[in-house]
């Protein structure tokens, strides 16, 4: 008497489409990995360079803010006279992608300004002068997706002597 053998295993066609299932999921998976990760360095990009651009405006603001007189010569310098009477300056220097004082460079290597812009405003009608500054800048270790500019804007309102 012959015996039949009866095999109980998966098909070819059932490993195939088990494998393509953990494929399609492998990949979704993956991908949003990937955007989770591109998102929080487009983050983190955005912050360093903020910071950079708050450091800055901290030390224009601080340093105009005490100034016995203030100067816009041209959209890309601010000349002024310290408390002390002695003569300085800010300057953008798009070019090279920084933003300086006379004496130091005030925002990072890693930050690149874009534009910039001072405009000085006289006194009218019992409004203190004022210098309003715009600054472009971004991130030059990003590329792609995770750059991003960021543009500050701000008033300094100058003492009145």
């Amino acid at each position: 008497m012959v015996k039949k053998r009866s095999y109980q295993g998966m098909s070819i066609i059932e490993t195939l489409v088990v494998v393509l299932i953990f494929s399609v999921l492998a990949v979704l998976t993956s991908a949003s990995l990937i955007l989770s990760l591109r998102g929080s360095r487009r983050s983190e990009s955005t912050i360093r360079v903020r910071e950079n651009l708050n450091y800055a405006l901290s030390i224009i603001e601080r340093q105009l803010h005490n100034a016995e007189s203030v100067s816009c010569p041209n959209s890309t310098t601010i000349s002024y006279t310290d408390a002390n009477f002695l003569p300085s300056d800010f300057t953008c220097n798009i070019g090279s992608g920084f933003v300086a004082s006379a004496s130091a460079q005030l925002t990072a290597n890693t930050v690149r300004v874009t534009a910039c812009n001072f405009v000085c405003n006289p006194v009218s009608s019992g409004i203190p002068p004022s210098v309003s500054i715009s600054i472009t800048a971004e991130d030059i270790n990003a590329s792609g997706l995770e750059q991003q500019r960021v543009t500050t804007n701000t008033q300094i309102m100058l003492r009145t002597y």
